[in-house]
């Protein structure tokens, strides 16, 4: 149970810092494309470097466990599934290279078309809300502190990240992209 639930924690900084690698991303987008070389790399070294920073924090209650019973695994299995269920239902249509920001980062290289079709057509950012019912699953299963703090810790800079792409997208894509924003939620669909 002990590797499983460090598992889990070193997972969950993964995941959890996911919205900082964009917020490294979105706002610095233009520098990074003038660069004319491959941003990839120093980006991921920031990530790393965050990561291992979230480590690092949360290292004093990786193993502390604010509850214990297996009944908790039930409403994680429901977030892990909606997870599963929005990752693969999104990923068509969305395909690897926005996934990871290729066609962003490397406009030249990559076809410049708005994903507004299939799970993007009920909300502008499924991919992140499947990233937080993931999260939010491990953390409910687990009922480890560390993994609350690092769940809280992406809502708060999911949200800041959400903002900073639209920003983004709207430069990119222009009416095009308002349109879009008028009519499909951001992140939680209520229609």
């Amino acid at each position: 149970m002990r590797v499983l639930l460090t598992l889990v924690w070193l997972l969950g900084a993964v995941y959890a810092t996911i919205p900082t690698f964009w917020i490294a991303v979105h706002p610095f987008a233009g520098r990074w494309r003038a660069q004319n070389k491959n941003p990839f790399p120093p980006l991921m070294a920031i990530w790393l470097a965050m990561v291992i920073t979230a480590l690092l924090l949360t290292w004093p209650w990786r193993e502390l466990r604010l509850y214990s019973t297996p009944l908790a695994l039930i409403p994680a299995a429901v977030f892990f599934a909606g997870a599963i269920f929005i990752y693969r239902r999104s990923g068509r249509a969305f395909g690897r290279n926005n996934l990871i920001g290729r066609t962003e980062l490397e406009p030249t290289k990559h076809e410049q078309r708005l994903v507004t079709t299939g799970m993007h057509a009920r909300i502008r950012h499924p991919i992140y809300l499947a990233h937080l019912l993931m999260l939010t699953s491990w953390t409910i299963a687990s009922g480890l502190a560390a993994m609350f703090a690092l769940l809280a810790f992406a809502v708060v800079t999911g949200a800041m990240m959400i903002r900073m792409e639209d920003a983004e997208l709207e430069a990119r894509f222009g009416n095009d992209f308002r349109e879009y924003r008028k009519r499909v939620p951001a992140i939680i669909p209520y229609k």
